[in-house]
């Protein structure tokens, strides 16, 4: 049985990539839907974006939900300084044709997660944690329906990608982040540990590349465009795929290690404001509530991402 997997998504390049190995994956992943939330860039363009991603992999049944364009409390924090001004930079890929799905994004999770049976439903959410955290104030009856959360975002031995500390998607809206963290569901965490080890090498993209497919093409025209800047802030050999580790864990979870830790965002502190506290050596007697990735087998990553790309 696939899992039934909402994606909730701010594409960004990355997130592109994330839901293409999805819908190459059907065997193992049935996606309800798409969520769109302002994040790498503002509402309007990743709601565009998502849909643009469905198109490119001949998806157009997928429905795409637009929700929050702000987080709950803060102002908008957005990064075209590194996804480029469209938020998809790199490919030519034309305007969506299929329209936005009628209702907003969060009133789509709560009723997807009352339809379905209970436990049954995976949200996979990779940008901001802003519709998650407004279902589950909304409706929390809904919270112990969910089967688990698997997010991109957090860091803690590779400190920050936005601030010092933080990672972007939690620094976005870290209170959001923090209802999550406390919701009580099992919680799996790709901070910035494990994301930059999944590193797009010249080899790994000339892969993509060579699938000679419009998917394959676009996905390393995408990570072309998305590694100059790690190259230039790392200097690293390439782009890091941060959101299909997201995907790649329900497909195979055995490529990747971690701790069952407890994970807490710091939201008053304006010096390490959206920082995930990771009790990592256990120091702390608070109660773990993440499973937090620490490791991948990157060439089992990138074999698994071209042999998915490929279907599509």
């Amino acid at each position: 049985m696939p899992r039934k997997i909402i994606i909730d998504t701010d594409p960004g390049q990355d997130d592109a990539v994330a839901i293409l190995l999805a819908l190459a994956s059907p065997d193992e992943i049935e996606v309800l839907g798409i969520t769109a939330v302002a994040g790498n860039v503002p509402l309007s363009l990743t709601a565009k974006n998502a849909r643009i991603v469905c198109e490119l992999a001949g998806r157009t049944d997928i429905p795409v939900y637009a929700g929050c364009d702000r987080p709950l409390i803060r102002s908008l924090v957005t990064a075209e300084h590194v996804h480029g001004k469209t938020g998809l930079d790199g490919p030519d890929l034309p305007d969506p044709q299929m329209p936005l799905a009628d209702g907003h994004a969060v009133d789509f999770i709560i009723q997807s997660l009352r339809a379905e049976a209970s436990g049954t439903v995976t949200l996979c959410p990779l940008g901001p944690l802003t519709n998650i955290a407004m279902a589950f104030r909304k409706a929390p009856d809904i919270v112990d329906r969910v089967q688990e959360i698997i997010l991109m975002g957090g860091a803690y031995f590779e400190v920050g990608n936005i601030t010092p500390t933080a990672e972007f998607n939690i620094h976005v809206d870290p209170e959001a982040a923090d209802i999550v963290f406390g919701s009580g569901r099992p919680i799996v965490v790709m901070p910035l540990d494990v994301t930059h080890k999944a590193l797009v090498t010249k080899p790994r993209n000339d892969a993509f590349r060579a699938l000679g497919t419009r998917v394959g093409i676009a996905v390393a025209e995408m990570t072309d465009f998305f590694e100059r800047f790690d190259k230039e802030k790392y200097g690293s050999a390439g782009a890091p795929l941060h959101d299909p580790c997201v995907t790649a864990y329900l497909i195979k979870p055995e490529l990747f290690s971690g701790r069952h830790v407890n994970v807490e965002v710091e939201t008053l502190s304006e010096l390490t404001m959206g920082m995930t506290v990771a009790d990592w050596w256990g120091v702390t007697d608070r109660a773990p509530n993440a499973l937090f990735i620490g490791d991948l087998d990157a060439d089992g990553f990138f074999a698994l991402l071209t042999e998915r790309l490929a279907r599509l």
